[in-house]
């Protein structure tokens, strides 16, 4: 359509060192992030911690305190100046969809297609229809369909002005778990297939892990770190970053001669300098069970006991008691000896993260 700019030309999003506060309290402290063309970033990160305030920052929901908001190469918001939402040309996606309870489902999927002629705003309608699957339901209401149905519908009404850049705060988190992940795949889908930019907002670890090109996790306002999520879960920045993806054991120790000595072994710490005390975050799957005590015992092995095994369907969930009486938990794979047997357990280098000790 002449006039109209493709998806990939326009879906870029800048915050550059942005910062707002809420009666006084620091809520996004100098931040700065970039979406780029068909790329799903995932902001995560705790409760509290300003995810949602930068995506409505972006949205046009909040005003600009501080620094500068671009899309597709514009600026849309400074401290002085900031275009209204509607003038942003994003769609969004909100936890509770935001449906309109008095129109059906075409007429809420039409809704932002009020600028094109009646022709256009029927076919790009029934276009989005289709591709999210919705096409028997248009003369639905919103209360006559299921959760996962009516996400679709605020997907496809999002979608279909074709923005390019796509703003979503929670939109899944009103699912089952089952429903949860098939909405995700097809939400991904979907984004992928149109080229758009997506800023997710998220505090669950394994959605942003499951979806997101990028993860930018926050806490406190501030981003810890920003990459792939491979990257983030073999490299994290520091001890909250392996404690927010995952469950860990936590041991405590002092370098010396690079290495800390710990219930579980020694630990190596190459780069160390005596006497540093430090943290030392085991996770679950990096404990290895070698087998019943008094089976031949390869080196680095340590004893255990055994006290509980719980089925959780790919692994068990165990806890471990060490010789000095501590425990441990460990996710093992396979049959596992009775409870209160005797055991033998090594650890994976590859899951076992030292940091300085926090104060």
């Amino acid at each position: 359509m002449a006039g109209r700019s493709r998806a990939s030309d326009v879906n870029t999003l800048e915050l550059d060192d942005i910062s707002h506060s809420y009666g006084g309290v620091l809520a996004v402290d100098h931040l700065s992030l970039s979406v780029e063309p068909g790329e799903l970033v995932c902001l995560l990160g705790p409760s509290g911690c300003g995810k949602t305030t930068t995506l409505r920052l972006a949205a046009g929901l909040e005003r600009l305190q501080s620094g500068r908001i671009a899309i597709a190469g514009r600026g849309v918001a400074t401290p002085a100046t900031s275009a209204p939402p509607e003038a942003r040309n994003v769609g969004m996606v909100f936890q509770d969809y935001a449906l309109f309870p008095h129109l059906n489902v075409a007429e809420n999927v039409a809704f932002g297609l009020h600028h094109l002629a009646v022709a256009e705003r029927r076919r790009r309608t029934q276009a989005w229809l289709d591709r999210v699957g919705l096409s028997a339901y248009a003369e639905q209401y919103p209360h006559m369909l299921s959760g996962g149905e009516q996400q679709r519908v605020a997907l496809a009404r999002a979608m279909a002005p074709e923005s390019g850049l796509m703003l979503m705060d929670e939109p899944f988190a009103n699912l089952d778990v089952a429903l949860r992940n098939r909405v995700r795949d097809e939400t991904l889908a979907v984004l992928k297939e149109s080229g758009a930019a997506a800023l997710l907002v998220t505090h669950d670890p394994e959605e942003a892990m499951r979806m997101a090109d990028r993860i930018a996790v926050m806490r406190r306002g501030r981003l810890v770190q920003v990459g792939a999520p491979a990257a983030l879960y073999t490299h994290p920045a520091d001890a909250f970053m392996v404690q927010f993806f995952n469950d860990v054991n936590t041991l405590y120790g002092v370098v010396e001669n690079e290495s800390v000595a710990t219930p579980l072994g020694r630990i190596p710490v190459p780069d160390g300098p005596d006497g540093t005390p430090v943290d030392i975050l085991v996770r679950p799957e990096g404990i290895r069970l070698n087998g019943a005590a008094g089976t031949a015992s390869a080196a680095g092995t340590v004893p255990a006991t055994l006290v509980e095994a719980r089925f959780m369907g790919a692994y068990n969930l165990t806890r471990l008691r060490l010789a000095d009486g501590s425990d441990v938990t460990a996710r093992l794979p396979g049959a596992l000896p009775a409870p209160s047997g005797a055991v033998t357990i090594s650890i994976d280098p590859a899951h076992v993260f030292v940091f300085p000790r926090a104060r």
